[in-house]
């Protein structure tokens, strides 16, 4: 039988070397166990360090779960380009259904369950919404530069319209909205809110 690591051991890890070890550990986690069955207790163990040093930061693994996430998502994503704002729309939504589909869908569920009540979870959770929308507000941005927005609409409440009704989609039904949803969610309500008159 294979002896369990004792942390205290190993060579001390700090700042980022350690902040990116608990990372690692709590996606491989969520691989492994989903969000539901993921400890901070285990994380703690797989990243061979204390307890402590988790619950010191994240006092739920909502708030761990959603830090590791925006940690393993690139600063600077590469946004769809393909020349329209309508082919971006669609190609950005799509997107989002598609990871829904996966173990983030998974996340989104138990997070917000979480954050009912709880201030700390709630304000995390918010950041992830807010990511979605900033990548909404630079395809507008662009399509205004190109003429087909109204520079007007190039603003946050516009820009949140299109994950909002996606996240709605996926959490009435339990799946990520069809393709056929995404279109008309682009068609008929985004289209019609930022073009040009």
């Amino acid at each position: 039988m294979a002896t369990q690591l004792d942390h205290r051991k190993a060579p001390r890890r700090r700042g980022e070397a350690l902040e990116s070890a608990i990372y690692d550990a709590t996606l491989a986690e969520l691989r492994e166990v989903g969000y539901l069955n993921l400890s901070l207790e285990r994380v703690a163990q797989r990243a061979r360090t204390g307890n402590a040093s988790l619950y010191r930061r994240w006092p739920s693994r909502a708030e761990l779960v959603i830090d590791a996430i925006s940690h393993a998502v690139p600063e600077h994503e590469e946004l769809p380009d393909t020349g329209s704002v309508r082919g971006d729309l669609l190609a950005l939504l799509r997107l989002a259904c598609a990871r829904q589909a996966g173990p983030a869908g998974e996340v989104m569920r138990g997070v917000i369950a979480e954050s009912l009540g709880n201030e700390r979870v709630h304000a995390a959770r918010a950041r992830l919404a807010d990511y979605r929308t900033g990548q909404v507000l630079e395809v507008l941005r662009r399509g205004a530069d190109r003429g087909e927005v109204r520079p007007e609409a190039v603003v946050p409440a516009v820009a949140s319209v299109g994950p909002m009704l996606v996240m709605s989609a996926f959490l009435l039904r339990g799946e990520p909205a069809s393709d056929e949803t995404v279109t008309e969610i682009v068609d008929q309500v985004l289209l019609p809110l930022v073009a040009r008159r």
